[in-house]
């Protein structure tokens, strides 16, 4: 028996009469500073079915018809299930192989995660944790678009640490039966999706949940009687931290109900190995645009005593075609992403300003000099050290880190109905 947070689930896939090309597109949190990626994927999927129509892309969430997208993707959903697009593969996990833009192939296991193992929080000991910091204030407007839903689409991919790789890597899909092969739009890569059988999902839970052995755990870190970290989050915290807010409502507001097996207790996700050598951590970098930038570079270098003296932090700042590589000397973190943000984090509140988080160093350089803003480059983080981070001082400051680059995102394919 499975004793872990992860389990199959009802999962709703679309049937063959529907264009998964057009039907797959790439997380809601992506291109939040780049309105022409969305147009684009807009004019592909025009006239189709598309998950387009079930999510609101985050960078329309300031837009002044937020309500109204809102309503039309509690619309979509309604007349997707109405038109009877999807079929449904009850008790069900899905194993997936997605070709990225560079080729490798990244191996994953889609099923529920259950939010009643899940804390946010930190500090939490839970089996499921975040790995940043989750801002509270970005939950609201995503719990609009989950209440009243029939549907929930993932991009939420979550990690295990799997050396040996007893989970996901041994699968054998030689017997599976295969439920979508398709290309993904704007250098998407390409996804084959597996329906993963009985016998296999019991092996699978059985590697879990020797995963989650606390003897076994604790030596892996060469800690004492430390709460099991085996799910730490790898993108899509804010989502999973929605869906676990949400459900926190609902208990609340209806507390003679039992919700012990209600759809709302889990969330749909895709765990995927630390150790895949598909996965490849990135730093994310800082776009601040609409301030003074004299102004706040003159203020991040006092604070930060920023320098040319070699230390163990650093920062490059990017403005008006110029680049510097300055290290920190007053730090306020044990990283460098960390330092800086808690002084870009107080600028903004008593200045104003906007701050966006940018994959890939080119992007953010054509970003600023766009935006007649500051790009601030930062050192990647070795993932080796996520768990124990993790475990040890709790979520790391937000945004940390990316797994890859923008293109190789989860695109949305699976649902499952929450209601």
């Amino acid at each position: 028996m499975n004793t872990t947070a992860f389990h199959n689930a009802d999962i709703l896939i679309p049937n063959e009469s529907i264009d998964m090309s057009k039907w797959s597109v790439i997380a809601c949190d992506q291109y939040t500073s780049e309105p022409e990626y969305w147009d684009n994927v807009k004019s592909i999927a025009d006239g189709f079915p598309s998950t387009l129509s079930l999510i609101l892309p985050e960078i329309y969430l300031e837009n002044d018809d937020v309500a109204s997208r809102i309503e039309n993707i509690h619309s979509a959903m309604e007349k997707y299930i109405s038109d009877g697009i999807f079929t449904e593969y009850k008790n069900s996990m899905v194993y997936v192989e997605r070709i990225q833009s560079n080729g490798i192939v990244r191996k994953g296991l889609i099923g529920a995660i259950d939010l009643e193992q899940y804390d946010f929080s930190k500090g939490s000991t839970s089996q499921v944790r975040a790995t940043e910091a989750t801002v509270i204030e970005r939950i609201p407007p995503r719990i609009k678009v989950r209440q009243n839903a029939p549907l929930e689409l993932p991009h939420i991919m979550i990690l295990i640490d799997d050396p040996d790789n007893t989970v996901i890597e041994s699968v054998d899909k030689a017997e599976m039966q295969k439920l979508y092969d398709t290309e993904l739009m704007m250098n998407g890569g390409s996804i084959s999706g597996y329906l993963v059988g009985e016998k296999e999902q019991e092996r699978i839970d059985k590697a879990l949940s020797a995963l989650a052995d606390p003897d076994t755990f604790n030596k892996k870190y060469g800690l004492t009687d430390k709460p099991v970290l085996l799910y730490a989050m790898g993108d899509g915290n804010h989502s999973l931290a929605t869906a676990k807010e949400f459900y926190e409502q609902l208990k609340k507001s209806n507390p003679d109900k039992d919700f012990s097996n209600h759809p709302a207790r889990y969330a749909l996700a895709e765990i995927v190995n630390l150790h895949s050598d598909a996965l490849k951590f990135e730093a994310i970098y800082r776009l601040v645009y609409d301030v003074d930038c004299d102004k706040l570079i003159s203020g991040v270098t006092e604070s930060l005593a920023l320098s040319e003296d070699v230390a163990e932090q650093w920062v490059e700042i990017v403005c008006n075609g110029e680049s510097k590589k300055l290290y920190i000397h007053n730090t306020s973190s044990n990283l460098s992403v960390g330092s800086l943000q808690n002084y870009l984090d107080s600028y903004i509140k008593a200045n104003g300003g906007k701050i966006d988080y940018i994959h890939g160093i080119d992007n953010v350089k054509a970003l600023a000099e766009k935006h007649n803003g500051i790009a601030f480059i930062l050192p990647d983080m070795d993932k080796s050290q996520l768990f124990p981070t993790v475990i040890m001082d709790g979520a790391l400051p937000r945004k940390t880190f990316s797994m890859g680059h923008a293109d190789d995102k989860r695109f949305y394919i699976e649902a499952r109905g929450i209601k």
